[in-house]
């Protein structure tokens, strides 16, 4: 056995089952928590959809293109993914990435930098954290009073705070929702995953998005299992992939035993859970 190999066999996590509520990327986090030894229990609870509706989405890439904001906030890589599909689909992509090329693109963290780089473009400008607060810290060092500045935001999330600081910096705000949360695990399967986690089955938990808590809180309300969940929660390590979505979850009343310190992936994440078992790392 080479010496990468053996390192990965005694990767820190053996005896651990984590429940993974993750599905875009599902397949890659299973295989860094198996690398390191654990066990996993897949639970997709979330899908990503194209807005059902394209009618206004294609009205806002239309006049992108005819006339192309002063600023572009992203905050997702995926939402300017789904911005591009659309355009390709209507046969506009190229006037967009055209459009794309000439305004200040302002990006909330490095996943809308790498959306940006496979287009061959990069962020003008990076927010001071992967949040909407960030954001807002960000924008009040540029001089966007009177300027159009076209938003996109993640899922169906109105993003009220951003959109009332455009407002009162008097900015026109132009905002976009290219795609929805929508829910995908049957509720035999959440259901499933709140029982083991009450039983002690589940050792570690990892959370990289709102909309997984949202969607595991939403179906034991709907069946009366609030406090089982809680409970089952309480009894496990719970990992955030970033402050967001740690923030979520310290509101809901849920402990956050790790989080990565600066680069808000996967991989960080495990690492974190890696050095959580091994004792190299306190409960935060």
């Amino acid at each position: 056995m080479s010496d990468v190999a053996e390192q990965e066999a005694s990767g820190g996590l053996q005896g651990q089952l984590v429940a993974v509520p993750e599905s875009r990327q599902l397949d890659v986090l299973e295989d860094l928590l198996r690398n390191r030894g654990a066990q996993v229990m897949r639970v997709p609870l979330i899908a990503i959809l194209d807005a059902p509706d394209s009618a206004p989405i294609l009205r806002w890439l239309r006049e992108f293109i005819a006339n192309p904001p002063d600023y572009f906030i992203i905050l997702t890589g995926e939402g300017l993914r789904r911005l591009l599909g659309f355009a390709q689909r209507e046969g506009i992509e190229a006037s967009f990435r055209e459009a794309l090329a000439g305004v200040c693109r302002i990006c909330r963290g490095p996943k809308p930098g790498r959306a940006l780089k496979e287009i061959d473009l990069k962020p003008d400008v990076l927010g001071k954290a992967p949040t909407t607060a960030g954001i807002i810290e960000t924008l009040a060092e540029l001089p966007i009073e009177q300027k159009r500045v076209a938003v996109q935001l993640y899922g169906e999330e109105p993003n009220l705070p951003l959109m009332e600081y455009l407002q009162a910096r008097r900015a026109l705000a132009l905002p976009v929702a290219p795609y929805i949360y929508a829910p995908r695990s049957d509720e035999e399967r959440v259901l499933e995953l709140i029982e083991a986690l009450a039983t002690g089955q589940i050792t570690m938990m990892t959370f990289t998005s709102q909309p997984q808590y949202t969607r595991l809180q939403s179906v034991a309300r709907t069946h009366g299992l609030e406090e089982r969940l809680a409970s089952g929660l309480a009894r496990v390590h719970v990992a955030a992939v970033g402050p967001v979505v740690a923030e979520q979850l310290r509101q809901a009343g849920v402990s956050v035993a790790v989080m990565p310190e600066s680069l808000f992936f996967m991989k960080p994440m495990v690492t974190e859970l890696v050095r959580l078992a091994r004792g190299e790392t306190s409960v935060l």
